[in-house]
């Protein structure tokens, strides 16, 4: 692993699941009616929580940003998304930047460039540990100084066999062992929630604008549902 004070680029590595066809798998998983359940609830999510931490002045990369139920909705100067699957632009809102490919070899970017980086849902389908690694020394170097990295996934510490359902999850992370690793790397730890949503928008998750709302302002219920961790680390 590259140390956090290290600027260069990290040496990329395919952080592909196999031979599968991610396009095809992702067309499989998601009918029109799941994609527009997803994108109901991330507006919310989006607009009433996740907008509170990112200025708009902000350039915001979402790594993994699939569908862009994230990058649609959340306000920034400048919005760029990184996806493997070449089905992904045609989801995006005008003025999206779009780079097909792997998420851990971001050498498009220049040093200390970013304000924000986001990803949800996306670590877990790496190759391995040494590609989270990698995305992570990614990270550091493409962030501003002080700027910050969001991550959301499965918690494997709350999920157990169900986490693997989906066939292209691969690596297994706990709230407490990415915290372990972004400390490792240079970054100083703002928020870690062990449960923040639930595992998927098809689990006992209110669907309704005002439910979701609600429920995002009630951190008591995070403790129930909730079976996603949510991590918030500054780059030193």
């Amino acid at each position: 692993m590259a140390p956090a004070e290290d600027k260069k680029p990290a040496t990329p590595v395919s952080s592909q699941v196999s031979n599968l066809d991610v396009e095809k798998l992702y067309q499989h998983r998601f009918s029109a009616d799941t994609k527009q359940q997803k994108e109901r609830v991330w507006k919310v999510v989006v607009s009433e929580f996740f907008q509170q931490w990112i200025p708009e002045t902000d350039t915001i990369l979402d790594l993994g940003c699939g569908y862009g139920e994230f990058l649609n909705h959340i306000r920034g100067h400048r919005r760029i998304g990184v996806d493997f699957n070449p089905d992904a632009p045609g989801h995006l809102s005008p003025g999206i930047e779009f780079h097909q490919g792997d998420v851990t070899d971001l050498s498009f970017l220049q040093d200390n460039s970013i304000d924000t980086i986001f990803t949800s849902n996306m670590l877990e389908h790496l190759e391995s540990k040494a590609h989270v690694e990698a995305l992570t020394a990614e990270a550091q170097r493409v962030l501003k100084p002080g700027g910050q990295f969001i991550a959301m996934g499965p918690n494997m510490r709350f999920l157990h066999g169900e986490y693997w359902d989906f066939w292209d999850h691969i690596v297994a992370i706990t709230d407490r062992s990415l915290v372990e690793l972004l400390e490792y790397t240079g970054f100083t730890i703002q928020q870690a929630y062990p449960k923040f949503l639930p595992y998927t928008t098809q689990s006992k998750y209110p669907q309704n604008a005002f439910l979701v709302g609600l429920y995002l302002k009630f951190p008591p219920a995070w403790k129930v549902l909730g079976k996603q961790f949510l991590i918030r680390a500054r780059k030193k």
